[in-house]
């Protein structure tokens, strides 16, 4: 795969700047022809991520792995919290649809939101039924690895019994058939990780997501 490269770490400066600094060093990316997988780090990365490339492409299809849904208006007075990013995005209209997979953890606050924004969600109990979601046009795609079981994946801060084996989740990036204009792997937790498998969890999926954006 040698049409990608390492842009390199992104220099975060303060709390209170790195929102912007984030969304500017997407922004490069974007400029110079390129198509940005970021690593995070937690989910609120997505929000400044999303923003940049939105501005680069227009709104497109969101599609969310995740074992929640990350909808809340704001967690102990923070609007920009891991908790919150969706709501964020959904508020400033970057994206036309957002399709949640693997969700198993939806509070009546996060169904009204889900609701209020239109939100697609193809829960834990959906999947388990055989429903897997469907996307068209341009597509980001954003994964945090606690939608995995975490028999798969206990390397996560927010342990969620109940996900996707590896298999499916790296199977349902495998069928992604529409171009992908940016990604994210977010939530790796390397102090949970004592046997290293969820770092190897993490690269296969890093993997699986540039053979999807190199289609």
């Amino acid at each position: 795969m040698d049409w990608w490269r390492d842009a390199g770490d992104l220099r975060l400066t303060s709390p209170a700047t790195v929102r912007a600094e984030i969304e500017a060093g997407v922004a490069d990316v974007l400029r110079n022809g390129g198509r940005p997988l970021v690593l995070g780090g937690d989910h609120s990365v997505t929000y400044p991520v999303v923003r940049a490339v939105a501005a680069a492409h227009g709104p497109f299809t969101l599609l969310h792995f995740d074992a929640h849904a990350d909808l809340y208006d704001e967690l102990d007075g923070d609007r920009f919290s891991h908790a919150c990013p969706f709501a964020r995005i959904m508020e400033e209209g970057l994206v036309a649809r957002l399709v949640q997979v693997g969700i198993r953890t939806l509070t009546a606050h996060q169904r009204a939101q889900a609701a209020r924004f239109g939100v697609e969600v193809v829960d834990m109990r959906a999947v388990a039924a055989g429903a897997r979601p469907q996307v068209s046009g341009p597509v980001y795609v954003s994964v945090d690895l606690d939608v995995l079981d975490p028999s798969c994946a206990p390397g996560v801060s927010h342990w969620e019994p109940g996900g996707l084996t590896t298999r499916e989740l790296l199977t349902m990036l495998q069928a992604i058939d529409a171009p992908i204009v940016g990604a994210d792997l977010v939530e790796y937790n390397p102090l949970r990780d004592a046997s290293g498998m969820t770092a190897m969890v993490a690269a296969k999926v890093c993997k699986e997501l540039l053979d999807a954006m190199a289609r």
